[in-house]
């Protein structure tokens, strides 16, 4: 897969440059390469940097003109809500309620002016109050009508009147018989009213009307700065202008404009110049507060980002190309002497070696290169002693392969001899350890079939039967479904050697060992089963720890004076050595009940029988049988 993809990579650069890139020479394939991980990622990152700056400075002036929007509509909303609370408590007061219901009588004219004249003492936003009631009558500190004409026909009577008792913001006045003391202008001005009604009847009792000065919309509006030319600019809900600095970009701003939602920013171009409007409506007042600003202001902080992206970009890509240069140079320079080196040994002459102090990969394949040398012509050297000691080892490898024969041969001439003289019992024990050193040795082999171990555990049982006759008994149950399976050589002769020599030995009476081998979850089990002695609690834990912890903590198997510890440790050492930690040997025993030790072993197959067609046919019958004294 490699050399096809590599193949169609060089295709590739073949078919577009004319030329295969791995016939380039290293020094190039190092300066591209510097090049390309060093300059085009400065180069994008700093196109990166500058599409982002951009994007960060817009969202952070909406975001920072919003907070400020959102400010000044706190404030307003805070002024006209206290204007609200204003003429809730005057319409509650009693002089008010008894100048609505026609009483003017003086003491009480004197005390309702001395009233009002509290609002506007402790709040100097208010440049008037004026109260009037339903019979065209009024009464107010600052405000008073030009003319004799009845005020109950101006226009802001008629909205209070419209609103039903609902505070209504009406914005400059304009065209009232209305005028002030100090003679503030219309546009000086917000006028704020709200209609006064009995609460039984909801009869009209009075309208209350509030001046409220206009500088304190100025001194919320007028101190935020919009980069260098923008400003904030307040519109009412028809569009007209409640408060505009004097030096403006536009005139006038279309409603239409804020329409269909209650924030937001959008560009506009006015005269030729682009605007950047950030507008927020406020609920309670309904009026819109608006920033505007030039969209040149943000490109200018933008382009002066982009010239130090741009210098750093240039910069960084300047010091990239000289350090490619030379770093290419550096890399590639005892690369390509130490090739020369490799082409002067590739013909012929091995006396040469590398000469160089350096510490790093090419020092060390120097290095290497001389030791190659160097055992390359000790290994010419000795090919001709090799070829002397070939035929020795040979010869040596022939007897090794003799001398199992001839004890093979030595034993079956005992057992026939016994045979002959009628001492069957010799015999069949001489048999026995036939076939146990025959399956012992196995050819070489350490993996034999599940069959011709159990043949070699029989013949080893065999041969201690002889011994302890009815002391011992002992049976073999085969699954079929495993029979055709192979296991590592002698597992079962040290744990059913341990079963006889520290269970049956040490029980009062006849004894029984059970040997089992069945399939279980896809793995095969070997379990060895007493009725022995048995294991004291605290050398069982001993036991079990030391199984468990062989090969995993940095143990080692090592020969101690327990020679059944160390059977037992022989055998977990071959099965983990070999298939690995999820397999091996786990022990249950009872003092008094006997032990039993299992064997997890993994399913095998496809070895070689060790014995004969004719052993494992005339054997196999005794695979399930119970062999008693």
């Amino acid at each position: 897969m490699r050399s096809k993809a590599s193949g169609g990579s060089g295709g590739l650069f073949n078919r577009l440059f004319g030329f295969k890139i791995n016939d380039l020479p290293i020094r190039y394939k190092l300066i591209v390469h510097f090049l390309l991980i060093g300059i085009l990622p400065a180069i994008g990152l700093g196109a990166l940097t500058s599409l982002t700056a951009g994007k960060i400075i817009e969202r952070q002036v909406t975001d920072n003109t919003l907070q400020l929007i959102s400010k000044v509509n706190t404030t307003l909303e805070f002024y006209l809500s206290n204007m609200q609370n204003i003429t809730y408590l005057v319409s509650f007061n009693p002089e008010v309620q008894s100048f609505l219901e026609n009483n003017d009588d003086a003491q009480n004219m004197y005390n309702m002016r001395k009233f009002l004249q509290e609002f506007t003492t402790l709040h100097s936003e208010i440049s008037g109050i004026l109260v009037m009631n339903s019979a065209g009558a009024y009464i107010s500190n600052e405000l008073y009508a030009r003319s004799t004409a009845s005020l109950i026909e101006e226009t802001w009577y008629q909205e209070a009147v419209k609103s039903k008792g609902l505070f209504k913001i009406l914005g400059h006045p304009a065209g009232r018989n209305i005028t002030s003391h100090v003679n503030y202008k219309d546009n000086e001005v917000i006028s704020v009213v709200r209609a006064i009604l009995d609460p039984d009847t909801q009869q009209l009792k009075g309208v209350v009307l509030i001046d409220l000065k206009l500088r304190v919309i100025a001194e919320t509006a007028k101190d935020v700065r919009l980069g260098k030319l923008g400003y904030l600019m307040v519109l009412n809900s028809q569009g007209e202008e409640i408060y505009a600095p004097r030096h403006h970009l536009l005139n006038e701003i279309p409603i239409e404009w804020f329409q269909g939602s209650n924030g937001g920013t959008f560009s506009k171009k006015v005269d030729g110049e682009n605007l950047q409007f950030i507008y927020q409506k406020s609920p309670f007042t309904e009026w819109t507060t608006v920033g505007v600003f030039s969209s040149q202001e943000s490109v200018l902080e933008v382009r002066e980002i982009n010239f130090y992206v741009v210098s750093f970009v240039f910069i960084l890509c300047s010091l990239g190309i000289f350090a490619s240069f030379y770093l290419s140079y550096s890399i590639s320079r005892p690369i390509v002497r130490l090739m020369s080196l490799m082409q002067k040994a590739e013909s012929g002459d091995l006396n040469i070696r590398y000469l160089g102090d350096r510490k790093d990969e090419v020092g060390m394949l120097g290095k290497s290169l001389n030791t190659m040398l160097a055992q390359i012509s000790k290994l010419l050297h000795l090919t001709e002693v090799q070829s002397r000691q070939k035929q020795e080892a040979e010869f040596r490898s022939l007897q090794a392969h003799i001398k199992p024969h001839f004890l093979y041969n030595t034993l079956d001439t005992i057992h026939w001899m016994a045979r002959n003289k009628g001492v069957d019992d010799v015999a069949e024990v001489v048999e026995s350890l036939s076939k146990l050193f025959r399956i012992g040795l196995s050819k070489g082999s350490d993996i034999i079939p599940l069959l011709d171990e159990i043949e070699h555990i029989k013949s080893y049982l065999k041969i201690q039967k002889t011994r302890y006759r009815d002391k011992l008994n002992y049976s073999i149950h085969l699954d079929p479904a495993v029979q055709g399976a192979s296991v590592l050589k002698l597992l079962l002769q040290p744990l059913v050697e341990n079963a006889i020599y520290h269970g049956i030995k040490e029980r009062r009476g006849p004894g029984h060992i059970l040997m089992e081998a069945y399939e279980q979850e896809g793995k095969l089990v070997l379990k060895v089963t007493d009725d022995g002695k048995g294991i004291p609690p605290e050398a069982l834990t001993k036991l079990r720890k030391k199984l468990d912890e062989l090969f995993t903590d940095g143990s080692e198997l090592q020969e101690t004076g327990d020679r059944s510890g160390y059977g037992l440790m022989n055998v977990q050492a071959r099965i983990r050595l070999t298939f690995g930690p999820s397999y091996g040997l786990s022990v249950d025993s009872e003092p008094g009940q006997g032990t039993t030790v299992m064997v997890i072993h993994p399913i095998l197959s496809g070895s070689m029988p060790l014995t004969t067609k004719e052993e494992v046919s005339r054997d196999n019958s005794g695979l399930e049988s119970d062999h008693s004294g």
